[in-house]
This record gives C-alpha cells, sequence and structure tokens, in this order.
C-alpha cells in the first residue's frame, strides 16, 4: 500500500507541475498518468493476494473430510 501512495504522490507532483511549465504540460500529464496506472496496478494486486488468502481461509475452515473407500 506504501507504493500506492507513493505513486498517487508523484502522479499529484507531475499534474502540479504541469500547471507551472506549459511548454512541458502534455509530458508532465503523461507521467502523471503513467504514475495513476502504476497506482492501480499495486492496487490490485494488493486486493488480489488479500482476496486469494480470504479464500484458502475458507477453503481451510470449510474442508470436507472424504469417506474412506469401502
Amino acid at each position: 500500500m506504501e507504493n500506492v501512495r507513493r505513486y498517487r504522490a508523484l502522479a499529484s507532483l507531475c499534474r502540479q507541475q504541469a500547471a507551472y511549465r506549459p511548454l512541458q504540460n502534455w509530458e508532465l500529464l503523461g507521467q502523471a498518468e503513467h504514475f495513476e496506472h502504476l497506482a492501480e496496478v499495486a492496487l490490485r494486486a494488493h486486493f488480489d493476494a488479500c482476496n486469494a488468502q480470504r479464500d484458502d481461509d475458507i477453503l481451510a475452515a470449510t474442508a470436507w473430510e472424504t469417506p474412506a473407500a469401502a
């Protein structure tokens, strides 16, 4: 989650700089979009890992014993 905060902070800085540097604003806005994309990827990976762990915990808690073959 720390990476998500960093990526979003960098994106914000890029957007702020774009407001003050009109000759470079497209490049800076492109960088901001890239950092936002990285934040989304990191956030998705974090929640996928959390959901996978939760699913594993649920499966372990509700595991059924199979009857022995006769």
